[in-house]
């Protein structure tokens, strides 16, 4: 059976969802969950996990994540980007220098109001279905952080290139929507790119066509996701029958942190936390 990671470069036009299912369909696996949503009209970086690595998806979903996006200002939408209703167009009088004089309001640790158009729900129902139906409610607003926040380039008088770094649940569109209001003209998102999440940049992605062309050999292993902490081997049998049956092992000589333990044959067992010469499990993947 399939099992590892495919870093998705998602096309315009399809959802998340949308992908999982064709993964789904050309490897033949039910198992097939994303770390991440991206909007349809967005593109790029969709980590997808197959078979056992979805009990990864949790850690890889929670991690922070990068996009180029197009901010369009003197444009106000229902949906926050240039697929919705337009509500209001105003006269855009504002300079590039006017823009970068308040990006720094928006980094560090900010206050976002989740949009109407989204899939958040909200006793049990999704937003966006209720927006569809011309329903809006009460939503709070969350706190996340933006690490990065710049100006990579302007392109007309009202259309501006952005690259953000950013936590899980950052709305690029709200981002867009409120640097609008902030410089009083309105803004709108007109492209997403996601170049960075869960730790995979675009380098690593594929396209849909060459999932269907290479089928499984496409998938990176699981342990490719946990690459950033260190391996420990457990050598004893005895200890290693443990490991398996979910149960701590000790080490006097083990440094406190998280490793990726291997057996003796080399394969990826689990996820564990050290600490005080005892060997826990977080996650096993065996």
């Amino acid at each position: 059976m399939p099992n590892g990671i495919v870093i998705i470069d998602k096309p315009s036009g399809w959802t998340s969802m949308d992908v999982c299912a064709k993964i789904r369909g050309i490897l033949h696996e039910k198992r097939v969950g994303h770390a991440g949503t991206l909007d349809p009209m967005a593109t790029g970086v969709l980590p997808v996990f197959v078979g056992q690595a979805t009990k990864a998806v949790s850690f890889a979903e929670t991690g922070k994540k990068e996009y180029v996006a197009g901010l369009r200002l003197g444009l106000v939408t229902d949906t926050q980007d240039v697929s919705g209703e337009v509500l209001e167009t105003r006269p855009v009088t504002v300079t590039k220098d006017d823009l970068l004089a308040v990006l720094p309001r928006f980094t560090g640790e900010i206050s976002q109001l989740p949009p109407m158009y989204s899939a958040l729900k909200i006793n049990g129902q999704k937003l966006c279905d209720l927006a569809r139906k011309g329903r809006e409610v009460e939503r709070k607003p969350r706190v996340l952080t933006i690490d990065a926040l710049e100006l990579v380039e302007q392109v007309t008088e009202a259309d501006f290139i952005l690259r953000c770094v950013c936590s899980k649940g950052t709305y690029i569109r709200t981002l867009c929507h409120d640097i609008g209001q902030a410089l009083g003209c309105g803004g709108v998102m007109y492209s997403l790119r996601r170049t960075m999440a869960a730790g995979f940049s675009l380098e690593k992605a594929v396209t849909l066509e060459t999932v269907q062309e290479q089928g499984e050999a496409v998938l990176l292993p699981l342990e490719a996701y946990f690459e950033r902490y260190p391996v420990y081997t457990v050598r004893s049998p005895g200890k290693e029958v443990r490991v398996r049956n979910g149960n701590p092992i000790t080490d006097s000589a083990l440094v406190d942190g998280t490793y990726r333990v291997h057996g003796a044959d080399g394969t990826f067992l689990c996820l564990s936390e050290a600490k005080g010469g005892a060997l826990t499990a977080v996650k096993n993947f065996f």
